[in-house]
């Protein structure tokens, strides 16, 4: 993307995002899970998002802000998980369906973005549009991982008590 090379960052950026669904779907459909994948999964996400929402933020294409929130958001939820790890043990790590809507939202964002530089301009307003879907879903899932979570905690420091 920095060498402005965007069909085919919008090209390696599709099949990431395709081949992540697929493997979930296929991963749930024929029980393939194994505790590393829950781990390894969302983290393959994590980098991805986070490489692409940075380099767009570095090349002026995606406000700031908006990296800080999405990153914020992820930073939140790892310190939470090893906090609750070292507290309590180990944890069952299921994704909650706003954060996959959340990383859906990121990911369309991030393809429109890149899309608009080569091949539709004119589609500024849908990526303003994009931008509050992420914000809001950054903020829903956020919240959701910490009620889940801080009840998950609550319930274990009250049987231990």
């Amino acid at each position: 993307m920095i060498e402005e090379k965007f069909s085919t960052a919008l090209i390696l950026v599709a099949i990431a995002g395709i081949s992540d669904g697929v493997d979930g779907f296929l991963a749930r459909h024929f029980r393939w899970q194994s505790r590393l994948g829950t781990i390894l999964d969302p983290l393959a996400d994590k980098f991805l998002l986070v490489a692409t929402f940075t380099t767009l933020t570095y090349m002026q294409l995606l406000p700031l802000w908006l990296l800080l929130l999405v990153f914020g958001r992820d930073l939140l939820i790892v310190c939470g998980a090893l906090i609750y790890h070292f507290k309590f043990g180990e944890y069952e790590l299921s994704p909650l369906w706003s954060s996959k809507i959340n990383t859906v939202f990121q990911i369309a964002l991030v393809l429109l973005v890149i899309l608009q530089q080569e091949l539709l301009p004119q589609v500024a307003t849908w990526s303003t549009t994009l931008i509050w879907l992420v914000v809001a879903s950054v903020i829903i899932s956020g919240s959701e991982y910490i009620v889940v979570w801080g009840t998950s905690a609550w319930r274990q420091m009250k049987k231990s008590s």
